[in-house]
């Protein structure tokens, strides 16, 4: 199973976790973000949340390709290395801390 979300915002959070889940119980540890177009600080909630329940299935949970928008969010609220993300890069191509 394979979960294509194009929307990760407060109107999609719900069904986004659930389909998120969903594709964690079958067994997918990598989720690729990259057709991501809408975000919100919802996209990080929704994140952890699937990350939480990776862990409690003792399985590692990957994220692909992800948005700098999230990426500046996740930086912002201090869970990069929670969610194993990369830091965000600033205009120079500088990783930001």
């Amino acid at each position: 199973m394979s979960v294509s979300i194009t929307s990760l915002s407060f109107s999609s959070a719900k069904e986004a976790l659930k389909t998120g889940l969903e594709a964690i119980k079958g067994g997918q540890t990598a989720f690729d973000l990259g057709s991501i177009t809408t975000t919100d600080s919802s996209s990080i909630a929704v994140m952890l949340a699937w990350q939480r329940a990776a862990k409690a299935a003792s399985t590692p949970l990957q994220f692909l390709n992800t948005p700098d928008n999230i990426l500046s969010l996740a930086a912002l609220y201090g869970v990069t290395d929670l969610l194993g993300l990369p830091a965000p890069v600033n205009a120079h191509g500088e990783a930001t801390h």
